[in-house]
């Protein structure tokens, strides 16, 4: 599904990552851990076309591109909900309909609203909605042009306990074979449950990666995780 070579990101004399080489199947899930700082939120945007690298190449389903087609197959959700907060969440979604050039917008920014618990509120100023609601309305942004690779970034943060769980449930349930995802976290616990592979990105580096079987329990990949940060 996605592939780099040798991908690499500077900024000025800072090297955000570094030599990477990564591949990711179709309709699988992987976990990126790592420490702030280590360019996970760089390499989500490397991957989703926004940011161009400084040398190195990136192959989505074995083909190069150009950026505008591929980021039509790409979802992608970020630290912020991209939203407008004075327009209702429909109104929102309607707008992104337009950029991605959807027609049937009514019906499919439903639907979406509706997958993510939020069918109730499509015609509420999304600036009364809870930080909980913001980010499933965002999940439903990124999803609205049916994406086949939906990358995350650290989508539990600033959730409290039930938010987190709304949000694991509507991801679970994306986890349908067909799309793949990406995401980046500091929720060990709900980011082991969520993928098929996990990794430890440090100082742009992936100092590691192994199948969720090869991982055995989440007490020994804490244990790896701290390993691989120490030496940082």
């Amino acid at each position: 599904m996605l592939a780099t070579r040798a991908l690499t990101k500077r900024f000025g004399p800072h090297i955000a990552i570094s030599n990477l080489h990564l591949s990711v199947a179709r309709g699988s899930c992987l976990a990126i851990f790592g420490p702030n700082g280590a360019g996970k939120t760089t390499l989500l945007k490397l991957l989703a076309f926004l940011v161009k690298p400084t040398s190195g190449e990136i192959l989505f389903g074995g083909e190069r591109g150009e950026a505008w087609d591929l980021r039509q197959r790409i979802g992608f959700l970020s630290h912020q909900p991209l939203l407008y907060k004075h327009l209702t969440a429909y109104e929102n979604l309607k707008f992104y309909a337009r950029l991605y050039g959807l027609t049937s917008t009514r019906k499919r920014a439903r639907e979406v609203l509706a997958a993510v618990g939020l069918g109730d509120r499509t015609d509420e100023p999304v600036q009364r909605f809870s930080h909980g609601m913001l980010q499933r309305a965002a999940v439903a942004r990124a999803l609205l042009h049916e994406p086949e690779l939906l990358l995350l970034d650290e989508p539990f943060s600033g959730l409290d306990s039930q938010g987190a769980r709304d949000l694991m449930a509507i991801l679970e349930g994306l986890r349908d074979g067909a799309r793949t995802l990406i995401l980046t976290t500091h929720d060990i616990h709900r980011g082991l449950a969520l993928c098929d592979e996990a990794g430890i990105l440090i100082r742009g580096r992936l100092a590691y990666r192994a199948s969720r079987a090869e991982l055995g329990s989440e007490e020994n990949f804490v244990s790896l995780y701290e390993t691989h940060s120490e030496r940082a």
